[in-house]
């Protein structure tokens, strides 16, 4: 009996050593694996090393364009009473061209969703943009601008509607003045869920 019990703990110390003499070699291996790694990556010219991205480390004002403060030789209008206000917005560096004064494509973007205002009330449901007449931009829009977007229905007929949009803008330096930037007529017809024209509903201005 009492050979037996020292034969199993001779083998239970045995197998306790191996274990650890197996984990201090693992660890070894880890460690020099992990130094090779750290000096193959280190290298200037390895080629899984990726090029500098010195433009992340930079400021973000220095990627975004220069405010443009020059001032705009432009009279001031009043806003017209006969049309009704469907959208305001400032536009924000990110939507400024390298000159940093915004993208015509940005606002005809807006004057877009703004068009779509008051013929949405009339085809009561789904509508799409199928034309706009022109687009001629008077003046240039500038970052921190009030942008104010007036809309006046033109025509309904049976499946499209036309509207008329006009975009003033607010300067920084002169809130509460207005100076006319664009404007356009925009053709909208309501489509039914399977995207087809469909009868507007609603047909009085």
């Amino acid at each position: 009996m009492r050979k037996s019990w020292a034969t199993c703990f001779a083998r239970f110390w045995c197998a306790i050593r191996a274990v650890a003499g197996w984990q201090a070699q693992s660890g070894a291996l880890a460690t020099r694996m992990g130094d090779n790694a750290v000096q193959r990556f280190s290298r200037p010219h390895h080629h899984f090393c990726a090029p500098p991205m010195s433009h992340l480390s930079s400021p973000t004002s220095s990627r975004l364009p220069a405010l443009n403060t020059q001032a705009v030789d432009a009279p001031y209008e009043d806003l017209p009473a006969d049309r009704e206000l469907v959208l305001k917005v400032i536009p924000m560096p990110a939507d400024a061209n390298p000159n940093g004064d915004i993208f015509g494509g940005w606002v005809m973007a807006q004057m877009d969703l703004a068009g779509a205002v008051l013929p949405a009330r009339h085809a009561q449901g789904r509508l799409v943009t199928v034309a706009v007449n022109e687009f001629i931009f008077k003046q240039p829009v500038r970052v921190g601008d009030i942008l104010t977007f007036l809309a006046r229905m033109v025509r309904i007929g049976n499946t499209s509607m036309q509207v008329h949009v006009s975009v003033f803008s607010e300067r920084l330096s002169a809130q509460g003045k207005y100076v006319k930037v664009t404007e356009a007529t925009m053709t909208y017809v309501a489509i039914d869920e399977h995207g087809r024209p469909r009868s507007v509903p609603r047909r009085t201005l």
